[in-house]
Order: C-alpha cells, then sequence, then structure tokens
C-alpha cells in the first residue's frame, strides 16, 4: 500500500515551479518586468547604457507609442539622452529611485510643445549639472500641453530651472526636486494647475514660481509641498530666494505647505489678487516670512505658523494699489532686525503691517523687536480693523500712522504686554510722534478709533 503524503506549502511550492517553463523561470524580474498596457524599452532594442548617441531608438520608440497611444515604460537602469522632444500621448514611465534618464549635454534634454498630452512617472531624471542651450529654460521644458503629469520623480542637477511649465494645465506631484541652478518649478502663464507634495531643496534662487508674463486669472493650486534651503545667488531685495512665489498670478490658492530656510521670503505674493494663503508652516526666513505685495486686491492670510523672520506678515504697497485684505489666526514670533540687504527705507523686526482695507484679527504676536503691529504707512492707511489680537514682547505693541491723509484706522479690544515703550503709539512714517494712545485712546487723533485694550 503506498504512504499517502500531505502536501505541504513547500511541496506544493516546488511542483508549482517545476510545472512553470524554464525560459520564464530564469527570466530576472526586474530588468524585464513589463507593465500591462504598455510598450517595453528591450523590444525595440532599448537597454541601459546602450542608446546611441543620437538617440535614435529612442525617439523612434516615442513615436510608436505616439501613434499607438500607448505608454512606454524603461526598466531599471541608466539611460543617457539629449535632443528629446516628446510626441503628443507619451507616456513615460519607469520604476521610482531605479529607472535613470542622464542629460548627455547636447543643449537639449526633455521637452514638448502643443501637445495634448504628456506623462512623466517613477523617473530619476539627472541633468548631471551639464550646460542648457540658450532657448532651454528648464532641464525639462514644457509649453502648451493641454494636459501635463510629472509625478513621482526624482530631478536633479538643472543648470537652470528643474522644471519648466509654460501655457499649460495639469500637475507636478510628489517629485523630489533638489540642486536646481534657478528654481525648482517655474509655471507660467498656466490655467488652474496643480502643484502639490513635492519635496523641494538647495536650489540657488527659488522653490516654486507661479507667474504671468501680464497679470490675470491663473487658478494654480499649490499645497503639501515641503520646501527647504532655498538660496538667492542671483542677488536683490526679494525677487530671489523665495520658496513659493507669486507674480501677476490672481486666484492662487497657498495652503499646508512646510517651508524652511530661505533666503527672503517663505511665501511672496506680488500683484496677486484673490490669493489665499492659509495653514503654511515657515520658518527661519532671512526676510519677510509672508508678503503680499504691489497691485493686488483681495488677500487672505490665515493661520499660518511663523517662527524666525525678519517681518512676519506684510500686507502692503496701497501707494501701488495693495488693498483688500484678511490677516487673521496667524502665529508669529521671533523676529529680528537684520534682513539680507540695507536699505534706508526697509524696516525689520514687523510682527505684521496691513494699509487699506484690511481686517486684522486672532493673530498672536510674540518677540517683535520693533513694532507687534504696524497700521498704516505715511497717508497710506485707510479702513483699518485691528481686533483681538495679543502681542507680547514688542518695543512698541502697535504703532499707527498719523500722518495727514490717512484715513479710518480702529483698533480694538487687543492685548498688549512686555511693550517696552508703548503698547499703541503714533507715527508719522518712521518717527514716533505720541505717546501712549491705549491709556487716552487715542483722542487727539481723531481718524483713530481706540478703546477696550488690555495692557499689561
Amino acid at each position: 500500500m503506498t504512504a499517502f503524503l500531505r502536501p505541504t506549502r513547500r511541496t506544493f511550492l516546488a511542483g508549482l515551479a517545476l510545472a512553470v517553463p524554464a525560459t520564464v523561470r530564469a527570466s530576472p524580474l526586474l530588468s524585464e518586468v513589463d507593465f500591462r498596457g504598455a510598450l517595453n524599452a528591450p523590444d525595440y532594442g532599448i537597454h541601459p547604457g546602450t542608446l546611441d548617441r543620437g538617440s535614435k531608438a529612442f525617439i523612434k520608440l516615442l513615436k510608436e507609442a505616439s501613434a499607438r497611444n500607448m505608454p512606454v515604460f524603461l526598466p531599471p537602469g541608466t539611460y543617457e539622452i539629449s535632443n528629446i522632444d516628446l510626441p503628443d500621448n507619451v507616456r513615460l514611465q519607469g520604476v521610482a529611485g531605479a529607472t535613470r534618464l542622464v542629460y548627455g549635454g547636447e543643449g537639449k534634454f526633455l521637452g514638448a510643445t502643443g501637445a495634448k498630452f504628456i506623462s512623466l512617472s517613477g523617473l530619476v531624471i539627472d541633468g548631471a549639472n551639464r550646460w542648457l542651450a540658450d532657448d532651454q529654460q528648464g532641464l525639462v521644458t514644457f509649453r502648451s500641453i493641454s494636459n501635463l503629469t510629472i509625478e513621482d520623480c526624482e530631478i536633479a542637477g538643472a543648470a537652470k530651472f528643474a522644471i519648466w511649465a509654460e501655457g499649460s494645465s495639469g500637475k507636478i506631484a510628489g517629485n523630489t526636486i533638489s540642486g536646481a541652478a534657478e528654481s525648482a518649478i517655474y509655471a507660467v502663464d498656466n490655467s488652474d494647475f496643480e502643484i502639490r507634495d513635492n519635496r523641494i531643496s538647495d536650489c540657488g534662487n527659488g522653490g516654486i514660481l507661479v507667474h504671468r508674463w501680464t497679470k490675470g486669472r491663473d487658478g494654480t493650486i499649490v499645497s503639501g509641498n515641503r520646501i527647504q534651503r532655498i538660496a538667492a545667488h542671483g542677488g536683490g531685495t526679494g525677487q530671489n530666494g523665495n520658496g513659493i512665489n507669486i507674480f501677476r498670478a490672481d486666484d492662487v490658492l497657498i495652503s499646508d505647505n512646510h517651508i524652511s530656510n530661505c533666503a527672503f521670503t517663505a511665501i511672496r505674493s506680488n500683484a496677486g489678487s484673490n490669493v489665499l494663503i492659509s495653514a503654511n508652516h515657515c520658518t527661519n526666513s532671512g526676510e519677510t516670512a509672508i508678503y503680499s505685495e504691489f497691485g493686488f486686491e483681495g488677500a487672505v492670510i490665515a493661520n499660518n505658523v511663523i517662527d524666525g523672520a525678519a517681518n512676519g506678515i506684510l500686507s502692503v504697497n496701497f501707494n501701488e494699489g495693495g488693498r483688500l485684505a484678511v490677516i487673521s489666526g496667524n502665529l508669529i514670533r521671533n523676529l529680528k532686525l537684520t534682513a539680507p540687504y540695507e536699505a534706508e527705507d526697509a524696516l525689520f523686526g514687523i510682527g505684521l503691517e496691513a494699509e487699506a482695507e484690511a481686517s486684522v484679527t486672532g493673530n498672536v504676536i510674540e518677540n517683535a523687536p520693533r513694532w507687534g503691529m504696524l497700521l498704516g504707512w505715511g497717508p497710506y492707511g485707510r479702513n483699518i480693523s485691528a481686533t483681538g489680537n495679543v502681542v507680547r514682547k514688542a518695543k512698541v505693541g502697535c504703532a499707527v500712522t498719523v500722518v495727514e491723509g490717512a484715513g479710518p484706522i480702529l483698533v480694538r479690544n487687543n492685548q498688549f504686554s512686555d511693550c517696552s515703550e508703548a503698547a499703541i503709539s503714533g507715527y508719522r512714517w518712521i518717527e514716533k510722534s505720541s505717546g501712549e494712545l491705549a491709556s487716552n485712546d487715542g483722542k487727539e487723533f481723531p481718524h483713530i478709533d481706540i478703546g477696550g485694550n488690555q495692557v499689561s
């Protein structure tokens, strides 16, 4: 009688292995992995380290993928390429952290113009700090793409901008970008773009730039990014060295970003109307942490944490049309009197400043070596309401403009503690022009409404 042997997991797997053809069992898992429905690069004679100098085989593969509307899969390894114009409907996929595209240095690396759909994912894109031609602003340069996606990529060694996206729609999400000589992302003249959940570090002049050639609606969302160590090698007084920079772009949302160690500003919006800046974490900014300046109408700056900067939050330049702001619920602390530059008209050590049609409420400010709040500047102050704020450890808790021509300013129901010179004082530009206004409710200045403030 033959003994019955109960099958075990080990014997079952061993038997299964014997049933698989030897040619299949011998295939390397990673080098020959295939994405279902994708064109596999090795099937077209493209293997790591074997591309011809002109990348002809690679270009042929891309054209076929475009014609068949199919994705392209590149197995792990290093592929040196140059002068790649991606055709329409290209979806270039790799294995995250393992598929490397290295720029060969022949003037242009990778990009597209006028395509309906382009997608890059799971790629390491290495510029090797090599020269880019004058017409190539980005290591990867995309213009007029109807639907652009760059996600889960690592991008390093860009001699200019890492990503240049112009006149496009789509998203840049979940990437790691470092070491760009200019900025990590330059997004200009786009429509309803999304820049989310990227990790950006060690760039020469900026982190994320959302610009327009002329002022107008943009609609970009910048959210969930981690940005750190942004330099200002290009110099200046604020055009460089910013974690997130908005210029002429309206209707932009900036939220939930973690930004640290920027040479100038964590978030700077220049001439951006209807900008919403909320729930960002901004530490160790060299100049002003959050800026809304010049030619804007509408800014909400709310629920941000600022620790370490020359100034906390400035919503300014009413003289250039900057007006209409809500500054609320922010925590601002540990400011300083120095910045990366010196100028006669530049003041530092200020918690927050507002100039026209502004509501300043519910902010907590601590350790402001000049002024906790600055309301108005010279004659440029109008319809400002400061209520329910807490200021502790400032030279002056609240500086209010008393220059002729300034409009109505209300300072009520705030708390001031440990303010060494005054809780509330009037200023003519930078010169203190009054004593303690909290004690007499500022009756000598009819444009100021002061009352109900607590001083300790």
